[in-house]
C-alpha cells in the first residue's frame, strides 16, 4: 500500500470498448480509480459486490441504478450498493472518479 502515488507512476487500462481506467491509491478497505470514458460507451448493466462511490469530473452521461436512469453532468456524484445492477451511457466525453470498496482485485494492475 502506498500512502501517496503520482500521476507519473499511474498509467491507463483498456478495459473495454471506449474505457479506459487506471488505480489510483489502494487502502487497506478500497481503492479510487479514475476512468476515461469515450463519447458513445456503453457500460452495460452489470453488478458486483463491490460499494460504488463516484464523481463526473467532465462530461455527460446517462446512469442506470436498478432499472431508474439518471441524468449526470460535471460535478454530479453517486453511490451504488453492492450487488446493485448498474450500467452507464456516455453521452459527452467524461473524466470520472470512483471509489470501491471493498478493493476491487480485478482492478490491482
Amino acid at each position: 500500500m502506498k500512502m501517496i502515488v503520482r500521476e507519473s507512476d499511474k498509467n491507463y487500462v483498456d478495459a473495454i470498448a471506449g474505457v479506459k481506467r487506471k488505480t489510483l491509491a489502494v487502502g487497506e478497505q478500497g481503492m479510487m480509480m479514475q476512468f476515461s470514458l469515450a463519447e458513445g460507451a456503453i457500460l452495460p448493466l452489470h453488478r458486483h459486490l463491490h460499494e460504488q462511490i463516484g464523481y463526473l469530473l467532465t462530461g455527460k452521461m446517462t446512469m442506470t441504478i436498478e432499472g431508474i436512469d439518471y441524468q449526470l453532468q460535471a460535478g454530479d456524484s453517486w453511490s451504488i450498493p453492492g450487488q446493485a445492477e448498474h450500467g452507464v451511457q456516455v453521452l459527452e466525453e467524461a473524466l470520472v472518479v470512483e471509489v470501491f470498496v471493498p478493493i476491487r482485485e480485478d482492478y490491482l494492475d
